[in-house]
């Protein structure tokens, strides 16, 4: 197996024991780093300090992550205007925090035989927030609610 020091300077390639021998002499640990090389790379080092450090950087990592979640803006097929007005506000502001809206029209009773109305509905919000958003699923009708899910642009 191909061996290195803590501090990354190549020591050979060696057997099994006397790597574990060059390891107990600084007092460090043997640690396997790529087992399906040929040879084998171990490096020489503490253990706890590489366990605690690896921890460090997966902890920053999840720091940095944003985590999407997916808001629900819902209108009915005879909105008002303002009513209309103040959903798509909401819309907007949930676009540009980096969430996903799910945009449904709840029918009641006889209204879900126009189905055009919920339609014109949520293509008319999608059109308004298209500076904001992509279109990720377009309406389609799921039971009583017709559902259309957008998404916000990357900004590069």
């Amino acid at each position: 197996m191909r061996v290195v020091d803590a501090d990354g300077t190549q020591l050979g390639i060696m057997s099994l024991r006397d790597a574990l021998r060059v390891a107990a002499e600084k007092n460090l640990d043997l640690v396997a780093i790529a087992m399906n090389a040929k040879p084998p790379v171990c490096r020489v080092m503490d253990f706890g300090k590489y366990k605690y450090e690896q921890g460090k950087r997966e902890k920053e990592a999840r720091k940095n992550q944003k985590i999407i979640t997916v808001k629900e803006v819902k209108v009915r097929p005879n909105i008002e205007d303002h009513d209309f007005q103040v959903k798509l506000k909401n819309a907007r502001r949930f676009l540009q925090d980096g969430d996903k809206v799910k945009a449904s029209v709840m029918f009641r009773g006889r209204e879900i035989t126009h189905p055009e109305l919920g339609r014109k509905l949520l293509v008319r919000l999608a059109k308004d927030v298209e500076d904001l958003a992509n279109m990720e699923r377009d309406p389609k009708v799921e039971g009583r609610n017709m559902v259309m899910i957008l998404t916000p642009k990357q900004t590069n």
